[in-house]
């Protein structure tokens, strides 16, 4: 990289930076930090969710699915589109006007509203532990993105340049500033794929024909994943939009239950076909690199998750590079922020309860603070991106999926059915994921996570059901 290529990445980060700053002078009170005033639109609201949703993570996630199985790694996000597009026919309209009237700022306030503050304060537990980690995946993303493409910064400074950032400008502005940058920084992701990232990776390898011709055939097939792997996905991926105290934020801050639903709709496109093939293919051209020589190393010698990333410093000139590493460190911060926003509430409204209290602000940036701490240190221990992230995913699932699908479908749903469900659902997700049991079907231990803590709501729905009859 040369000095312009720095340069645009540092104009870059100070503009995110002066974003916080600007709303930090803004906020009024608790609602403004957490939800933007519920005044926020379709087009922010969705470019906002679906990069978080993505993110840098799955930025770097889906590159390396692209290296390792081809366009088929593309379905990943197609769990993503139809967990959007459930969630907006069957949550939204349950849960709009509820939260408007209540005034919630954060998930679990929606779960106490049904079933107690026993439960909600279990709810803000595991879901501020699996930010946690979601934000460290991020965090980790961003340092193979530089550690691979910026010669002399080696990892471990990565992390805590790239963590310290997303940490300040998150604590200052809260989630208008966590909404509007998401959507200057989806622009300039998709504008530094499309534009610069594509182009130059089909122009140093030939073209598309020659592109193409090297990619080897299983590769260029969407069949090629396993019926297995799809229900892991399936099952760890739709659920969290039931579930994320990131998505119920912007749930929350939307000026109308129909602009909500029409940002999830939005959202769900952008994430299947546009950014599920864009990733993988850019994993695919980087794969292809390697056996054209435009990159050194072997296929079988380099970390998937970082092949995409060396590509980029071997194919784009000087400035455009800039650019395209600007564009993903705006994926990584686009989800870093939002995750410590959720993980910053969960703690301060739900397990310390402290809500509309002078200085709240000051403890939720206080908070903030912390969490990053902490999910710098996850980004420093575990070594794969996707995994971290879908692992954090999975244990949030495991607990709070079907909590939510009881007030959905029962009116009266069971509050020890749903203390159960979590209880199960979490323990028997540690315990499989730590034990290393190997299940049958290479299912994924969320798959018998989430039945086992539906089984528990069930029993416990019933039951209550049978004494009320009696």
């Amino acid at each position: 990289m040369t000095v312009i290529d720095f340069v645009i990445i540092a104009i870059y980060l100070a503009i995110v930076l002066y974003i916080g700053y600007y709303f930090h002078k803004r906020n009024k009170g608790a609602e403004d930090f957490y939800v933007g005033g519920r005044n926020m639109g379709k087009w922010h609201l969705g470019l906002s969710v679906v990069a978080t949703d993505v993110g840098g993570g799955f930025s770097i996630g889906l590159g390396g699915l692209g290296f390792t199985m081809g366009l088929a790694g593309s379905w990943l996000l197609f769990s993503g589109l139809v967990g959007a597009w459930i969630a907006a026919a069957l949550l939204i309209p349950k849960v709009y006007n509820t939260a408007k009237l209540q005034r919630f700022l954060t998930f679990p306030e929606l779960l106490k509203h049904h079933y107690g503050s026993r439960i909600a304060l279990w709810a803000g537990i595991i879901s501020a532990i699996g930010y946690i980690g979601f934000t460290g995946s991020q965090v980790l993303a961003g340092a193979k993105l530089t550690a691979a493409t910026i010669d002399g910064l080696s990892f471990h400074p990565a992390v805590f340049i790239l963590g310290t950032v997303a940490i300040i400008y998150t604590a200052m502005g809260g989630i208008k500033a966590v909404i509007y940058t998401d959507t200057i920084q989806w622009i300039v992701l998709l504008s530094g794929l499309l534009f610069i990232g594509v182009p130059f990776a089909l122009i140093k390898n030939g073209g598309w024909t020659q592109a193409m011709a090297s990619i080897p055939m299983e590769l260029k097939q969407l069949t090629n994943i396993s019926w297995s792997t799809m229900v892991n996905w399936m099952f760890t991926i739709i659920p969290i939009w039931f579930i994320g105290m990131t998505l119920y934020q912007r749930i929350y801050a939307a000026k109308s239950e129909q602009e909500a639903k029409k940002a999830w709709f939005i959202a769900g496109l952008f994430e299947y076909p546009t950014m599920a093939m864009l990733g993988v293919f850019l994993g695919l051209m980087a794969r292809v690199s390697i056996g054209n020589g435009i990159m050194p190393g072997t296929i079988d010698g380099i970390d998937p998750e970082s092949a995409m990333p060396q590509m980029l410093k071997y194919i784009i000139p000087t400035g455009a590079l800039g650019l395209v590493l600007a564009a993903y460190f705006s994926a990584i911060l686009s989800t870093a922020d939002s995750c410590l926003m959720a993980a910053s509430g969960n703690i301060i409204s739900d397990v310390l309860r402290i809500k509309g209290k002078a200085g709240s602000i000051k403890l939720l940036q206080l908070a903030t603070f912390l969490i990053g701490g902490l999910s710098i240190a996850v980004a420093l221990l575990v070594p794969s991106v996707l995994e971290l992230m879908l692992l954090a995913y999975a244990f949030m699932v495991s607990g709070l999926f079907i909590p939510v699908l009881g007030f959905l479908f029962f009116s009266k749903p069971s509050k020890l059915g749903a203390g159960a469900s979590m209880i199960t659902g979490s323990c028997t997700m540690a315990i499989l994921e730590f034990s290393q049991v190997k299940l049958p079907y290479a299912l994924s231990p969320v798959v018998f996570s989430v039945f086992v803590s539906l089984v528990a709501f069930l029993l416990f729905q019933v039951f209550s059901t049978h004494q009320k009859s009696i």
